[in-house]
């Protein structure tokens, strides 16, 4: 009977990237997947143009998409230890957002009591 083995050494991975490989810039990305895939596309959006082509279509399993993701995060971790912060632009008011705020900020404000039902006098 064999004893189990500890952790098995990290791989080592021969990675070749061809020179004549075309790298890609992209500024916008969609996201979508169906019960098997996540598919990521990539696309270039310019300036006082209507239309944004996808360049790049990645199409990955569930599994492996989690696995970018939790790889993306630990780069961007080193690379903001390293650099400082990424700043992320302000995100768009969504419609119900724009249509709703005054509210919202009354209510901040304390201009808008909640009603406390019928008041009683001791």
């Amino acid at each position: 009977m064999s004893e189990p083995q500890g952790p098995a050494a990290p791989r080592r991975l021969n990675l070749e990237i061809p020179a004549d490989l075309a790298a890609v810039y992209a500024n916008f990305a969609i996201i979508s997947h169906s019960p098997w895939e996540i598919f990521l596309d990539f696309a270039q959006i310019l300036p006082n143009l209507p239309k944004a082509r996808v360049r790049t279509r990645l199409v990955l399993t569930p599994t492996n998409a989690k696995m970018l993701l939790k790889a993306l995060e630990e780069n961007i971790e080193k690379f903001e230890s390293q650099f400082g912060e990424i700043k992320l632009p302000p995100r768009p008011q969504t419609l119900a957002d724009q249509l709703f705020s005054t509210i919202r900020q009354a209510d901040d404000e304390g201009d808008v009591e909640p009603d406390k039902g019928p008041e009683t006098h001791e």
